[in-house]
């Protein structure tokens, strides 16, 4: 017996799947043959488990474990098996093996439950292939749109050929929709990638709501000039009216809860060490867990970009085009998971999901809930991310008294 046997097969199983890439480091995009290689091995452990497994219409592989009486309704686990380029090991992987030992437990113990667990290995939630993402989540929900299937990736390869090639019919999608007296809700594991847990010493965390996110672009025009022939107070500088916007920015989000604004690009328009800057172009991305403080913000920050080009005498552009409502977490499934993390004698520590989830697509069509395990640094996305054994064996052990207590509501 190892010290932590559910943190060591759990740690083991995804050590395996990281050998499924595309070149040195773990790369694994949506329907290339390193996910086919990944879904074969996890469809194989499915069924180890006494479930059935298939990989359905939009790539996602499925597997089901019946309760007492066949048919009954599901209650879904899972999270995704596509990686980022040059991915850590741990997102996404991490929340299918720990579905995965839940069934595995259940399938030891010879047990049926009132309800069959379902669990999902989604390829689509990452969105680095193909323009838009979490198409195998929104098919499950009902929300698929067909005419992402004309989108194409890099090569020239549209989302509809690389689906027939991975062996898919992308005209049964939209029967893979669930309808909702069939789905109890949806439970995701994921590591935090974030730095709080780590910060507050704890090794899981009930996660309240996944950030909606507003994206755009801020484009400056001012009038270029020489660095050493105009006057500072003649001066449009665009570069000099960003920086000011840019931080007016960071300080709307800096004192209100859980609210975060990042500016990751800024571009300069023939940029010159003798040149007063023309025109400047800067990316705002802004979240939080409650749409209307949000929406707030954004509206803040739009009114204040707005007097800083007034008073610099530059012109001020900004093009929202990205807008994902907050997904709030179910409040009966998240209390059912801060119970079971409670019977393990741990603190039970609630926050949001700054990152995007599978959740999203699925909230509002079945109840949703996350549990989050801490990460070293809060690192992701990067070879360096990390979840200890012993915090994963935790977060099996939450997620399996959690399933094996879990009430259905009444119908």
């Amino acid at each position: 017996m190892t010290a932590y046997p559910y943190g060591d097969a759990i740690t083991a199983g995804i050590d395996d799947l990281a050998h499924f890439t595309d070149g040195g480091r773990l790369t694994r995009l949506y329907l290339t043959p390193p996910h086919r290689q990944a879904a074969e091995r996890v469809m194989a452990w499915m069924r180890e488990a006494g479930m059935s497994a298939r990989v359905d219409a939009a790539g996602s592989v499925v597997g089901r474990y019946e309760g007492a009486t066949p048919g009954a309704p599901a209650l879904l686990l899972g999270s995704h098996i596509d990686t980022v380029r040059d991915a850590g090991r741990f997102d996404g992987n991490l929340g299918v093996l720990l579905a995965l030992a839940v069934v595995q437990k259940l399938n030891r113990d010879k047990r049926r439950l009132p309800f069959a667990v379902e669990v999902l290995a989604f390829g689509d939630e990452e969105g680095v292939r193909f323009p838009s993402t979490l198409g195998g989540s929104r098919a499950i929900a009902g929300r698929f749109d067909p005419a992402i299937l004309d989108e194409k990736d890099t090569a020239g390869i549209t989302r509809r050929r690389a689906l027939e090639d991975f062996g898919c019919d992308p005209s049964r999608i939209a029967a893979e929709a669930r309808r909702p007296e069939k789905v109890l809700g949806y439970v995701e594991a994921h590591i935090e990638q974030g730095p709080v847990l780590e910060a507050e010493n704890l090794p899981v965390a009930v996660v309240t709501a996944i950030n909606g996110a507003s994206r755009g672009m801020v484009t400056i025009s001012g009038e270029a000039g020489h660095a050493g022939t105009v006057p500072m107070g003649l001066r449009r500088d665009a570069l000099a009216a960003a920086a000011e916007m840019i931080v007016a920015i960071e300080r709307r989000a800096q004192y209100e809860p859980d609210l975060v604004a990042t500016v990751g690009r800024l571009i300069l328009q023939s940029p010159a060490t003798n040149t007063i800057a023309g025109q400047a172009t800067f990316s705002i991305d802004l979240r939080a867990p409650s749409n209307e403080a949000r929406l707030a913000a954004l509206a803040d920050i739009k009114s204040e970009i707005g007097k800083i080009a007034k008073k610099r005498g530059v012109a001020a552009t900004a093009d929202f085009t990205y807008d994902a409502p907050a997904a709030r977490c179910d409040a009966a499934l998240s209390d059912a998971l801060g119970a079971a993390i409670s019977r393990l004698g741990l603190p039970v520590r609630r926050l949001p999901s700054g990152a995007g989830h599978d959740g999203m697509a699925l909230s509002g069509a079945f109840p949703i809930a996350m549990l989050f395990v801490r990460c070293k640094g809060g690192i992701s996305h990067n070879p360096a991310e990390y979840a200890s054994p012993q915090d994963i064996d935790l977060a099996a052990r939450a997620l399996i008294d959690f399933v094996e207590n879990f009430q259905p509501r009444p119908s």
